[in-house]
């Protein structure tokens, strides 16, 4: 009978630990896709910083080209 409960319990320990490694693997799998789209955003806000940086000078010298025809 003894034998019996240790069968049974080597198995749900199988279980447990085949459980534990896919839920780990899984774990795994979703911090690199994490790690990988936060460095694509990363990469798209510098480019809209960038981009909006651009804007400001434009706009920056469009005012002065404005000031200029107003105060003449």
């Amino acid at each position: 009978m003894a034998n019996k409960s240790k069968d049974k319990l080597t198995q749900v320990s199988v279980k447990i630990g085949a459980a534990l490694g896919k839920a780990d693997k899984q774990a795994r799998l979703h911090a690199h896709k994490l790690a990988q789209a936060s460095e694509v955003t990363k990469e798209e806000l510098e480019a809209i910083a960038k981009h909006v940086d651009a804007l400001k000078k434009q706009l920056a010298k469009t005012t002065d080209r404005l000031k200029k025809v107003l105060s003449t």
